[in-house]
């Protein structure tokens, strides 16, 4: 059993689940990220679930993807103002638009 609290989850067409990586660790944030959509893809199994790691200055992004779950992890690490308009773009698709089909 899984228990505890998420950083940020929002909700549109999908769900996007935002970590904030403590002590500046993204890989054990990305790790902690990727357990939450797990466990949210076995309360919500029909919706597509988007993750995203930050330490604010620096954002990575993974998706869960099928059955058997698979994680899929982007290797890109953004930076923040340099990269602002694509984060906002990948967080906005990630979202999506929930009056859209």
């Amino acid at each position: 059993m899984l228990k505890g609290s998420l950083d940020y989850l929002l909700r549109g067409k999908n769900i996007l689940l935002v970590v904030e990586a403590k002590k500046d660790d993204l890989t054990r944030a990305f790790v902690q990220m990727a357990v939450e959509m797990i466990a949210l893809a076995q309360v919500e199994p029909q919706t597509q679930i988007c993750g995203a790691v930050t330490i604010g200055s620096i954002w990575q992004f993974g998706q869960i993807l099928g059955d058997p779950q698979t994680i899929r992890q982007d290797l890109t690490l953004y930076r923040v103002p340099e990269d602002l308009e694509s984060v906002a773009g990948i967080l906005t698709a990630m979202v999506g638009d929930p009056s859209q089909p």
